[in-house]
């Protein structure tokens, strides 16, 4: 190519670099549904770091947790620290598990709750496309290759930090004049205990979910790894099945029967035996399979403090958590 052609073409590239720039900002950093999610796992982060007690429980995975628990009333139930941890399902466990383990003091009881999908997926970095990936998530929280990322699939994704759609823009352009700032699916407010403060609703009509497959090797391996590392730091890892709206038809019982089987064989796993934690009643949740309306969390978290309840016995050394109401 002659020099005349790369000094014609030069505009061209510096226009591209300015918009792309302006769209990872916008993305990242102020804006876009990536920039809410890093903004609040950082928030997450700090409130979790200010709790000075030994002995933190901490519920981790995706949206499925963070709209599914109340940290807070778990607290006041167990009397010991409880926080809520719920960030992105989409991110995979590849993504997840270091997270958790960089958070992680010696002491502490992490109780994995993984949406199936997550659970099922057979690479651990999820099924987010674009900005709901893993590379972009790295990139925003200053961890770029976390989850270790293919190259190819990293170089993609990386690329899509600068690219605004035109609904995103849309959306936060009527946002600006309606509101006078830009929102986001995740860009509510939380409280101290990680715990959202806004309840989503779902409109559009219910259907019952069904799986074909269990728990995936891959998980599998991770899990069992990120419980070897976190008994290395003197921390502990509880899997808990996931409530869900779904069918009860064969195929779907067994995928979720084994997936509980397989996991515990490898570390401890609490669920309901009679029902699997598949839920029948779609008044019970919010937006979408996984998320809870408040008084079906309460309800859930009361579940989850009578399984936990043994756990925290031993661990604690408290056996009064065994009877106490």
């Amino acid at each position: 190519m002659s020099k005349n052609n790369i000094t014609k073409l030069f505009p061209w590239f510096l226009s591209a670099g300015i918009a792309w720039t302006i769209g990872c900002i916008y993305n990242v950093y102020y804006g876009g549904e990536l920039s809410w999610l890093r903004r609040m796992y950082e928030q997450k982060a700090a409130y979790a770091s200010q709790i000075e007690k030994p002995h933190r429980i901490i519920f981790a995975a995706g949206s499925g947790v963070h709209y599914s628990i109340n940290a807070e009333w778990m607290q006041k139930k167990l009397g010991v620290p409880v926080f809520n941890y719920g960030l992105q399902g989409d991110m995979g466990l590849n993504v997840i598990t270091p997270l958790m383990l960089e958070q992680a003091r010696k002491g502490d009881i992490i109780v994995l709750i993984p949406e199936y999908l997550m659970l099922m997926d057979k690479d651990g970095l999820g099924d987010g496309d674009g900005l709901f990936g893993s590379a972009p998530f790295g990139w925003a929280v200053g961890q770029p290759g976390l989850g270790n990322i293919p190259p190819k699939k990293f170089i993609e994704d990386t690329w899509l930090l600068g690219v605004t759609t035109l609904r995103a823009a849309t959306k936060s352009t009527i946002d600006v004049i309606e509101k006078g700032r830009m929102t986001g699916y995740l860009s509510d407010p939380i409280t101290e205990h990680g715990d959202p403060t806004k309840v989503k609703e779902r409109t559009a009509k219910w259907w019952k979910l069904s799986f074909k497959e269990p728990v995936s090797p891959h998980s599998l391996k991770v899990i069992e790894q990120f419980r070897k590392d976190l008994e290395a730091k003197g921390a502990h890892l509880i899997v808990a099945l996931p409530w869900v709206y779904a069918n009860t038809d064969p195929k779907t019982v067994a995928s979720l029967k084994k997936s509980a089987d397989e996991l515990s064989k490898i570390v401890p796993t609490i669920y309901n035996p009679e029902n699997l934690n598949i839920q029948s009643d779609s008044t019970m949740f919010a937006d979408t399979h996984y998320h809870l309306l408040p008084d079906a969390r309460l309800v859930r978290s009361q579940e989850l403090v009578d399984q936990l309840k043994p756990f925290l016995a031993e661990y604690i050394k408290q056996p009064e958590l065994q009877t106490s109401k």
